[in-house]
């Protein structure tokens, strides 16, 4: 029996790897002769960098850029070759990402996505002319201004002096110089994965659905709106693009914006890419079940999340394809409809969700052990 392992991480306590290697635990527990094949895998958000990277045996690039404050930050991103070439995955967490800075220290008026923009800079200072950037997580409702600024923009207020950094000083901006911005971002090719589809700005936009989970009050909600809707008209008056009202264009605090305002990115199903990039057909091709899985499980899932991204690949093959997720909500039998044929949560007993943290992995692998079994009695049924 061939199993391919492929989940998410599950947020907060295990890496994709670390995951696909407890449930590979669980299965070799009751099926000691399969053979199990662990592909972790992410969909743009957390743990991109290192599943990507496993998937087509990349490296992990370090540098050195500065934090949504300003603070100097070792960011990790790879650098990565396929059948298509090489290219660059980034993750803007490493960068500008919201848990970089302690909760009393999080200013989202002032965060910037100017480290990210380093990011970037830093792959295409060794050549790469294709980046795929995941933008989950963000501290920032900067619209990508920074990115932009660590590329060369400069952008102005009505006195001729440069904006300070952060979303909240768009407000005062009078007019955006793009001569020195990095020319080899015409000649660069940007995929952006991001499940987001929100506008930049009004009620559904970056700052009214985001900006409170970063720490904005009401009143910082509605300066970093007024700020976002400023900045977009100036910006498709002076880069020659109007992209506020595109899909995605208001994920990770705009950041989607100045991706599409600055580059020639546009938005892509961050787990269609992952997989893609990482040949996720050739693993499924001899096997006989497939499990996944990520942190919590609900109909939200459906919506581009890596458990549906895997399941839909391993339709093409007709294979069972089992959900195992640290949490399953009522909801989630929807995703019955969407490739997952079974679905099974890790505790087995009523518990806090500090003690799933704590014992993530064993709890994972207990539960493995446990489908595993039920398989087993189920074949003996059809027999």
């Amino acid at each position: 029996m061939r199993i391919v392992v492929a989940p998410d991480s599950f947020k907060g306590s295990l890496s994709s790897m670390k995951a696909a290697e407890a449930i590979e635990a669980g299965i070799l527990e009751v099926f000691k002769d399969a053979e199990v094949v662990k592909v972790p895998i992410a969909d743009g958000g957390e743990g991109t960098v290192a599943a990507v990277v496993a998937m087509t045996h990349g490296k992990i690039v370090k540098t050195e850029v500065q934090g949504p404050l300003g603070e100097k930050v070792t960011a990790s991103w790879g650098r990565c070759q396929n059948d298509e070439g090489e290219f660059a995955v980034i993750e803007m967490a490493e960068a500008s990402g919201l848990l970089l800075e302690k909760e009393s220290e999080r200013n989202v008026l002032k965060a910037s996505t100017y480290g990210t923009g380093q990011l970037i800079k830093a792959a295409l200072d060794v050549g790469i002319r294709k980046i795929i950037i995941g933008i989950g997580g963000s501290a920032t409702n900067d619209g990508g201004a920074g990115l932009a600024e660590a590329l060369g923009a400069k952008f102005y207020d009505k006195n001729n002096r440069v904006l300070p950094r952060g979303g909240a000083a768009l407000a005062d901006l009078e007019y955006i110089e793009i001569s020195d911005l990095d020319p080899r971002l015409k000649y660069t090719d940007f995929y952006i994965a991001s499940d987001v589809k929100n506008p930049l700005c009004g009620k559904n936009g970056a700052s009214h659905v985001y900006g409170p989970q970063k720490g904005a009050t009401p009143s910082d909600v509605k300066l970093l709106d007024a700020a976002l809707e400023h900045y977009s008209k100036i910006a498709a008056r002076d880069v020659g693009k109007d992209v506020k009202d595109i899909p995605g264009a208001g994920a990770a605090g705009g950041l989607g914006a100045g991706l599409m305002l600055f580059s020639n990115g546009h938005m892509c199903n961050g787990i269609e890419m992952v997989l893609k990039l990482g040949n996720f057909d050739s693993y499924l091709k001899d096997a006989d079940l497939v499990f996944t899985g990520e942190g919590f499980s609900d109909a939200q899932t459906k919506n581009g999340k890596a458990p549906v991204g895997v399941a839909a690949v391993a339709k093409k093959y007709n294979l069972p394809v089992i959900c195992l997720s640290g949490g399953i909500s009522s909801d989630a039998t929807e995703l019955l409809a969407h490739g997952i044929d079974a679905l099974s949560g890790t505790p087995c007993a009523p518990i806090s969700l500090e003690q799933c943290i704590k014992n993530a992995k064993q709890l994972l692998q207990q539960a493995a052990a446990r489908c595993c079994l039920l398989l087993k009695v189920g074949s003996k049924l059809h027999t």
